[in-house]
């Protein structure tokens, strides 16, 4: 029975969402600033310290998030942290389609 409810959780047929602690520990994150928005995507300017940053300067991002509750309106400058599965499509701008999480970032942090 535990290794049916584990596998659910891992084809995502469970309806299982990871703990945002989870999602902040284990999965690649892109950083950077907000320079488009719409209803179904923000466009972030990757920082220029992160690592993705040599390979990407654009990212087209998805706002359909697993964990919505740490979401909220962007607007254009807001610096925010994109937790993702580790895939970047390949397109002009390339894109973020399997989004964890966004969380807006502030000064202090």
């Amino acid at each position: 029975m535990a290794a049916f409810i584990v596998m659910s959780c891992l084809l995502g047929l469970g309806g299982c969402k990871k703990d945002m602690n989870d999602i902040i520990d284990d999965e690649p994150c892109v950083r950077g600033v907000v320079s488009e928005t719409s209803d179904a995507y923000i466009v972030i300017e990757v920082n220029k310290d992160d690592d993705l940053y040599e390979d990407y300067s654009r990212i087209l991002v998805s706002l359909e998030v697993e964990n919505e509750k740490n979401m909220t309106d962007f607007t254009i400058g807001d610096e925010v942290a994109v937790y993702y599965n580790g895939t970047i499509e390949q397109s002009l701008p390339p894109q973020i389609h399997d989004v964890y999480a966004i969380l807006e970032l502030y000064e202090d942090e």
